[in-house]
């Protein structure tokens, strides 16, 4: 059983749903990046379920995965989005999203990318700097437009993840401080083309605990209260995403689990009128998809045993950015060659490049590897480093598979380029 339930063996082979990987790979060709959509509809089913008969908005964080069939099928689900850059917008409304639910997150939201969100009439943006606040009210004010706003405070709590994806303390680049807030929302409440509408908070992701929410909500009803006190009345409370999925034996918090105590501290403080506005991104579409990739080679040595695939940092590079670890399955195990120790190791050139470390495998030159937890931050992170096209995307549907986006050419990425003469 692998850490995905949507991707397991039948008959010895590993399948997504119901197709086989070996299938893919012989006609789509690796690395390749296979999703299934099944997976996709029960993740955001246990957040619709938590929220079932509560004020609940739930925006996808798409920068986990942006690609426009995932989009599609969170909107068709009664998702809203929360996006942080203009590129992101777009896309989202190229799917047909409800502007509505679309709040703009991020801390350094260009003038075009402010002009095309209010031209849009997004739900809210999530300011993060004082200056940011100021730049929102000018252009509003030019555009003749009123702009929804709510401050991203950052409560100084301690997610307990890593330091790269921790994003609610003093010493990150996020939001608002918590002791500056009250300020801050005075001044906003007093420019004329910004209305106040929410708090938001987002104190980072692979989050394995309720504790920390609870810490930050704390903070976060004081500071409501404080500013009903001041005539500043909020509509919605965003508490971000962040909640963590199963790599390999995690224990995880449900959504309903956090969101039953949230509305228990809230009703006990009056305040579960609140629309409560959530943002998970990888507890959506992590396990709902795998990156697909061939052994090249197997190169033994003294210290080291490395098994050199065709899938490299460029399509998945938070093991090298985070030290992240993926499981990784072979798709048609053997099981009759010597078992070693390899890094799985990529073809780029720098010592950077490995997928996985230490894991113990009997492997064949040729033989297909799935590196599983790979729907999200892996796509929307990968790169043309080494003049490496990027892989297709496939997305499965029970024994149906579809091509939503292919692969791209060596050709095309250098197309627009010229030249000197």
């Amino acid at each position: 059983m692998t850490v995905a339930p949507h991707f397991d063996f039948k008959n010895g082979v590993l399948h997504a749903e119901n197709v086989p990987l070996p299938t893919l790979a012989r006609q789509f060709g690796t690395p390749l990046y296979v999703y299934s959509r099944q997976a996709l509809r029960d993740a955001w089913e246990s957040y619709r379920l938590a929220g079932e008969d509560r004020n609940v908005l739930v925006c996808f964080g798409m920068k986990a995965n942006s690609n426009l069939a995932v989009l599609n099928e969170f909107r068709k689900l009664g998702a809203g989005f929360d996006i942080v850059s203009g590129g992101e917008l777009a896309r989202a409304l190229a799917v047909g999203a409800d502007p509505g639910k679309i709040v703009f997150s991020g801390v350094g939201k260009q003038v075009w990318e402010i002009q095309a969100a209010l031209k849009a009439g997004v739900k809210c943006f999530n300011v993060e700097s004082e200056a940011e606040l100021a730049q929102l009210a000018r252009v509003a004010g030019q555009m003749g437009v009123i702009a929804p706003v709510s401050l991203r405070v950052n409560p100084d709590v301690d997610a307990q993840t890593h330091p790269y994806i921790s994003t609610g303390l003093k010493e990150n680049k996020f939001g608002i401080a918590i002791e500056d807030a009250v300020r801050v929302y005075q001044y906003a409440s007093q420019l004329q083309s910004l209305r106040v509408v929410g708090v938001d908070c987002h104190i980072g992701s692979q989050i394995t605990e309720v504790s920390p929410y609870l810490d930050a909500l704390d903070k976060l009803i004081v500071l409501i209260q404080t500013l009903a006190g001041l005539g500043i009345h909020i509509e919605h409370l965003d508490l971000g995403g962040g909640l963590g999925i199963r790599y390999t034996n995690e224990t995880l918090v449900t959504p309903k689990t956090l969101l039953d105590q949230v509305f228990e501290r809230l009703a006990a403080k009056k305040l579960d009128s609140l629309q409560i506005v959530l943002e998970p991104g990888r507890s959506l579409v992590g396990n709902a998809g795998i990156l697909l990739t061939t052994v090249e080679y197997l190169k033994h040595g003294d210290a080291k045993n490395f098994a050199i695939v065709d899938a490299a940092m460029n399509d998945l590079i938070r093991p090298t950015l985070y030290d992240a670890w993926h499981s990784v399955e072979q798709v048609s195990p053997a099981g009759h060659d010597q078992v070693r120790t390899y890094d799985i190791v990529g073809p780029i050139c720098e010592s950077g490049d490995w997928l996985a470390r230490d894991r113990r495998f009997a492997l064949q030159q040729g033989e297909l590897l799935a590196i599983m937890s790979a729907g999200a931050y892996a796509f929307t992170m990968a790169s043309h480093y080494n003049t490496r096209p990027r892989a297709a995307e496939i997305m499965v549907d029970g024994d149906q598979y579809h091509v939503v986006r292919p692969r791209e050419t060596i050709e095309s990425l250098f197309a627009g380029e010229t030249p000197l003469a």
